[in-house]
């Protein structure tokens, strides 16, 4: 079995892509949607729920875990495989290395969550993998929220993104990362944006890939979905038809149940 979590629904554009790539997995989704937005809190909080969160998962029979947020992969990742040493565990990054790779101005922005934006995971990854590519750090406070209350299509967060970009556009990045899981629901508002002077770089796909190699026998299941969050699971259900997760919907096998770790 192969469990993913995220602070809320950021994570279901990564269990997407996993349950694309593995269908015939099983798969469990939490959110922990009684803190959400990670963003805004301090490294020690969000360690001290990615490692319950991380036993929670094993105690369902998951072998392998995949941290689909940023910002938790930031803060703990580490301290989740020094807890968890047998079971595989597979963060998110931003994809700085790809993008820098593709970058032709030489220039580079990176959208995150405030705390991501101040993590020292993110400074040595832009260290490690853009070389002499300017890199922008972009945070976008609010973001997350945007689509934890599903409001997708509002003309004046499309504005506000707009004015948002136009610095990091203006100064010549054609590679804009996207930092946050939350934000490829975002893909949407942000292509006409960004359409004719850079390219959006979102990794879920890259994440599936390396699920796919980890899987091993969790691979071979019934290709059924179950759901956990802290508060409202009721919601976190509604939100996959939302976001246009139908396909995760039909295989749903119960109802999106509380979790009270």
């Amino acid at each position: 079995m192969i469990g993913v979590f995220d602070s809320g629904l950021g994570g279901l554009s990564v269990l997407a892509a996993i349950a694309h790539a593995l269908p015939q997995a099983n798969l469990v989704y939490f959110a922990d949607t009684a803190h959400v937005p990670y963003g805004d809190k301090d490294d020690g909080f969000i360690r001290n729920r990615v490692l319950k969160i991380g036993r929670h998962l094993v105690d369902q029979g998951c072998t392998v875990i995949v941290v689909a947020c940023n910002t938790a992969t930031a803060a703990a990742v580490a301290a989740l495989r020094e807890t968890l040493p047998d079971i595989q565990i597979v963060g998110v990054e931003p994809g700085v290395k790809p993008a820098a790779v593709a970058s032709n101005s030489g220039r580079i922005a990176v959208l995150t969550t405030t705390s991501t934006a101040r993590s020292e995971r993110l400074a040595l990854l832009i260290r490690q993998h853009a070389g002499t590519v300017q890199v922008d750090v972009l945070p976008c406070p609010g973001w997350a929220t945007k689509v934890e209350t599903l409001h997708l299509d509002d003309p004046d967060f499309a504005e506000t993104a707009r004015r948002h970009l136009a610095v990091v556009l203006d100064a010549g990045a054609d590679q804009i990362v996207l930092g946050c899981t939350h934000y490829s629901f975002l893909i949407p508002v942000l292509e006409p944006i960004v359409a004719g002077r850079a390219t959006l770089v979102d990794v879920a796909d890259a994440v599936a890939r390396q699920c796919v190699r980890l899987a091993g026998a969790s691979a071979h299941g019934h290709g059924e979905l179950t759901l956990f969050a802290t508060a409202h699971p009721e919601r976190l259900q509604a939100a996959l038809p939302a976001l246009g997760l139908n396909r995760l919907s039909v295989r749903l096998t119960r109802p999106a149940r509380l979790a009270t770790t």
